[in-house]
């Protein structure tokens, strides 16, 4: 059996911690996990309040179920992301609306200077038409790998496919990203010119 990265054993090691009661640890958890899991709901297609309030859901559910949790070779990272991800869930099932990545796309850019907004909402405009012809399982790696910051173990859990599944997907994501947006850039390129 392969060893522990340090970081993965003082995370270990502070989850111990959180499970007999501590508090700092819990915090500690709580600082290491907030930023990327705030990230990541910030980026479905729901109002900032309501993916602030899915985050507290989602550490309030940690803490409940945190005397339960057992190290069995799920990371612990994956493990709290299936609970952010079941909250999304439950909160989607509650409105009813379909759900997709490049609705994601969809909400407004944050303030700044016109010009500049507006090249953010071209761009994102041609991200969302390159992403609508990307096959979900692709769409999906996406989301866990670069909005969620999930480590590939990670994804790979999320996902319930193997690490080496959830690296050549998400290599052939990027691959056909990429080459599907210089294609976009060049046709819009010879349309205005």
């Amino acid at each position: 059996m392969d060893e522990q990265s340090p970081d993965a054993a003082a995370l270990d090691e502070l989850v111990s911690r959180a499970v007999g009661g501590d508090a700092a640890a819990f915090a500690a958890i709580y600082d290491e996990f907030s930023p990327r899991l705030r990230r990541f709901l910030r980026h479905q297609p729901i109002d900032p309040d309501i993916a602030e309030e899915l985050l507290q859901r989602t550490f309030l559910k940690m803490i409940e179920a945190l005397p339960r949790y057992d190290q069995r070779g799920l990371p612990f990272g994956a493990w709290v992301f299936r609970i952010a991800r079941n909250a999304l869930t439950d909160h989607w099932r509650t409105l009813h609306p379909a759900v997709s990545l490049e609705a994601a796309l969809d909400r407004p850019a944050d303030g700044g200077d016109p010009v500049s907004t507006a090249e953010r909402e071209q761009e994102r405009a041609q991200l969302r038409a390159v992403l609508a012809n990307l096959p979900p399982d692709q769409q999906e790696v996406l989301v866990w790998r670069f909005f969620a910051e999930l480590s590939p173990a990670e994804t790979a859990v999320m996902m319930g496919r193997s690490n080496g599944a959830v690296r050549v997907l998400q290599h052939r994501a990027l691959t056909s990203l990429r080459d599907q947006f210089e294609l976009a850039t060049v046709v819009a390129g010879s349309v205005e010119g």
